[in-house]
């Protein structure tokens, strides 16, 4: 075999091998759920609070990560938070299964008080009252353009939580951030309590900031799918390419928005470099 030909086969065979193992680790990290820790400090929060832990599950999709969701369920147990919150999505509108998601909140409602606000998914389908109904049946707190009072040690923070905006209006062509604001205008909660939001939809987040929300846990952005070194996620839903809101923590004034990169998928099957997380927010009191 003369040298050109070896260095062909030994190229094709060296391509073989990446390309394997590239999609090896692809799989894995579609499964491998990991925790992510961000402290959120902030002078309005009141000293009771401090230490306070939320973890936060999005877009589940009807995932299940390990029998029953065990490998999740775990994760937030070792999190050890004080509240469990669910930012939208926990069903699929594609392939709806409302076992699953009450199969999950039932185990995780053993773990901490959960709280819930509606995705896109769930607007799309008919289930979804059956899915409400069970989750009341379960204690879960569902916030549909509500707020309550978290009280601890004599002090209070305000938790409150909006509709996704597609209940209301077209997902792809409706005046999405008019429905927003007009939803928490009409939210009358005291602005001078630590105030937080949930709301599947991280692309408003500049109806949130001028709103004085001083913390937002969303979802919806998937992490941007397909997650690219330096650059970050390629595309998200109602963001497009190179979305601005796809994942962790972001500022501006006096709010921060956390963007979870969810549990499923939906229409693009596979994430690429981007790994299935919880976040866990623990809050400090300067």
């Amino acid at each position: 075999m003369d040298a050109k030909k070896k260095r062909r086969i030994l190229t094709i065979a060296a391509i073989a091998v990446l390309l394997v193992a590239l999609a090896g680790w692809t799989v894995w990290g579609n499964g491998a759920l990991e925790l992510n820790t961000y402290i959120i400090a902030s002078e309005k929060l009141p000293a009771s609070f401090h230490g306070f832990r939320i973890a936060q599950v999005s877009d589940l999709h009807n995932t299940e990560l390990g029998e029953n969701n065990k490998n999740l369920l775990a994760m937030l147990r070792s999190a050890r938070p004080d509240i469990i919150v669910i930012t939208g999505d926990l069903i699929d509108s594609r392939n709806t299964d409302v076992g699953i998601a009450l199969s999950f909140t039932e185990e995780a409602m053993k773990i901490a008080p959960c709280y819930y606000v509606t995705g896109n998914h769930e607007a799309r389908v008919s289930q979804y009252n059956t899915l409400r109904e069970g989750l009341m049946e379960l204690g879960v707190i569902i916030l549909e353009n509500a707020w309550v009072e978290i009280q601890q040690g004599g002090e209070k923070i305000t938790l409150m939580g909006v509709d996704d905006p597609s209940f209301q209006t077209d997902y792809l062509f409706g005046d999405e951030e008019a429905v927003m604001t007009q939803t928490l205008n009409n939210l009358t909660w005291d602005k001078d309590s630590y105030t937080i939001l949930l709301s599947h939809r991280p692309e408003l987040f500049d109806v949130y900031e001028y709103m004085g929300v001083d913390l937002v846990f969303s979802g919806h952005a998937h992490g941007g799918q397909f997650r690219l070194p330096f650059v970050g996620g390629l595309v998200a839903p109602n963001q497009g390419f190179f979305p601005e809101y796809d994942s962790g923590l972001y500022t501006k004034n006096n709010t921060a928005m956390l963007v979870s990169r969810g549990i499923g998928n939906s229409i693009i099957p596979i994430r690429f470099n981007n790994r299935p997380e919880v976040i866990l927010a623990e809050l400090k009191s300067r």
